[in-house]
C-alpha cells in the first residue's frame, strides 16, 4: 500500500460528493489527493461511476505520472492535476468539474469576477478564466498543456493560489484545489454557487461593478490569514 487509507478514503468521498451534489453529472468530474510524504497521488479511474468507487479503485502514480498502483486507467486529466501539484506545493487535493454555471463562463472567456461577500469568504477577487491551450499543445499533450495554462497564469500574473484556490479554463471548465481533496470539493462547490449568483445579479444589472476592495479584504481576512477571526479556535 502506497497510500494512507484515510487519504484513499477522502478521495473517494470527495469523487462521491462530486455527483450527490449535482457538480458533476454522469463522470463529468474528477478528484483527486497529493500524499506529499509518500509523493504520491490518488485519482479517479477514467469512466467509472462515481457509486462504483473504493479506495481499491483508485489509480496511485507519482509526480511524474508513473503508476505505482491500482489495475485502471487513471482519469484523463491527471496530467492536469499533477502541474497544480507541482507547482502549488500546499495543495492536496485537486477537483475538476463541468458544473452547469462555472463552465458557463469558462465557455464564454470570462473570470468570474467577485460580487457580494459570499464569493470574498473564499476567494480573493476573481477567479480567473486561463487560455485554453493553443492548437500545437492541443496536438502534443491536451491534459499537460491545461496544467500548464493554470500554473503560467497565475505566476505571470501574480495570483496567489492559496487566495484564489480555482481557475477557470477557457472553452472547458473549473479546476479547485484546497488543502485536502474534500475541501478542493468544497471550493468548487462554492464556485459554482457564485458563478450562479452572479448570472443571476448580472441579469438584473449587467453593468454592475465588483464589490469595493475594503470589503473584499475585510471578508478575506476574517476568515483567512493571521488576523482571522472566523470559527472556533
Amino acid at each position: 500500500m502506497y497510500f494512507s487509507k484515510q487519504l484513499l478514503e477522502e478521495v473517494v468521498a470527495a469523487n462521491k460528493a462530486l455527483a450527490a451534489s449535482g457538480l458533476a453529472p454522469l463522470t463529468w468530474g474528477n478528484a483527486s489527493g497529493y500524499d506529499h510524504v509518500r509523493g504520491f497521488v490518488a485519482i479517479k479511474p477514467s469512466g467509472v461511476p462515481y457509486d462504483e468507487l473504493t479506495p481499491e479503485s483508485l489509480v496511485i502514480v507519482d509526480l511524474d505520472g508513473k503508476k505505482v498502483e491500482g489495475d485502471l486507467k487513471p482519469s484523463m486529466d491527471l496530467k492536469t492535476h499533477l502541474e497544480i501539484y507541482k507547482a502549488f506545493p500546499h495543495v492536496r487535493g485537486v477537483v475538476h468539474t463541468h458544473s452547469k454555471y462555472a463552465t458557463s463562463f469558462a465557455q464564454a472567456g470570462q473570470g468570474l469576477e467577485c460580487y457580494g461577500t459570499t464569493h470574498a469568504d473564499y476567494f480573493n477577487g476573481t477567479v480567473p478564466c486561463v487560455p485554453s491551450p493553443s492548437v500545437d499543445v492541443v496536438n502534443e499533450d491536451y491534459e499537460l498543456g491545461t496544467g500548464c495554462s493554470i500554473v503560467s497564469y497565475f505566476q505571470f500574473h501574480d495570483i496567489d493560489s492559496k487566495q484564489v484556490p480555482a481557475a477557470l479554463v477557457k472553452n472547458h471548465g473549473p479546476f479547485a484545489w484546497g488543502k485536502g481533496p474534500m475541501d478542493a470539493y468544497q471550493n468548487a462547490l462554492v464556485l459554482e454557487l457564485c458563478a450562479e449568483m452572479a448570472i443571476h445579479t448580472l441579469a438584473l444589472q449587467p453593468d454592475l461593478e465588483a464589490i469595493p476592495n475594503y470589503l473584499l479584504k475585510k471578508h478575506q481576512t476574517r476568515k483567512h490569514g493571521p488576523d482571522a477571526y472566523y470559527g472556533q479556535k
